[in-house]
């Protein structure tokens, strides 16, 4: 029962989030367009689905994932684990295990994403296939995989978030400078669409829990920041991938 009455809270409070957004679509509809909904019916039925659907995730969450990632950040961290007795003998390259998780759970966790699948087929269908949607979501996936690492390290280190920023960020201007028009702005929508449904919390959930095991870490100050590894280097990855292409199709020719 306990279960039940958390979830209908829940379900209450995902029906208040969505109600803006249905105001907002009503208002457009019947006062700026001003004609009636059409297939009414099954677009209600679609928000029911929806709103019981994003409140059985958020009870997911809450009941899995959030706990799950703190639960291997701890595991992983462990002084049996890490084979160390004293916390000052402890170097980043005790964790390495943690950076290998990271990346595999960041690899994994991309390949499921749906909005990322959703916008490479689009790509694949409405450039006739220049654009391969299989391709596109393995270079995501490994710059997804390699930023979730690369975050993890920082939370270890205790390195500044907006020196890697701003050196991820200068890379994707020279690589600019290089790439056709025609993936550029695909590439830049590769890295914000990626930490979405499956992505976002696993990946919240480990540097949470990271930080909260890590000696000499602050959760709120060191736990939070992953998510913009995740939308900063897919879209790094695709534009080196299409840069590979470019330079592999000189050489064939």
């Amino acid at each position: 029962m306990d279960w039940l009455n958390h979830f209908l809270l829940t379900l209450l409070a995902t029906c208040q989030n969505m109600l803006p957004i249905v105001v907002v679509i009503l208002i457009f509809q019947f006062l700026v367009i001003r004609k009636p909904l059409v297939n009414f019916k099954k677009i209600l039925a679609g928000f029911i689905y929806l709103i019981v659907g994003v409140a059985f995730l958020l009870e997911g969450l809450d009941m899995a994932m959030f706990p799950l990632g703190k639960l291997m950040a701890a595991q992983m961290t462990a002084p049996e684990f890490i084979g160390t007795v004293d916390s000052k003998t402890v170097t980043w390259q005790s964790y390495i295990w943690v950076y290998a998780f990271a990346a595999s759970i960041g690899f994994a966790a991309t390949l499921a994403e749906p909005a990322l699948l959703a916008l490479a087929l689009k790509a694949q269908n409405i450039s006739g296939g220049t654009i391969n949607a299989w391709s596109l979501r393995i270079a995501v996936a490994i710059g997804l995989a390699f930023g979730t690492a690369l975050g993890t390290f920082r939370i270890v280190t205790g390195l500044e978030l907006h020196y890697v920023l701003f050196t991820g960020y200068a890379i994707i201007i020279v690589q600019t400078l290089f790439i056709p028009k025609l993936i550029l702005a695909l590439a830049y929508d590769s890295g914000p669409v990626t930490p979405s449904t499956v992505t976002v919390p696993l990946i919240t959930a480990l540097g949470l829990g990271l930080a909260t095991t890590v000696p000499g870490r602050n959760p709120l100050l060191d736990g939070f920041g992953l998510i913009a590894f995740a939308s900063l280097f897919p879209v790094i990855a695709v534009l080196g991938y299409v840069q590979l292409a470019q330079w592999l199709g000189k050489d064939r020719r």
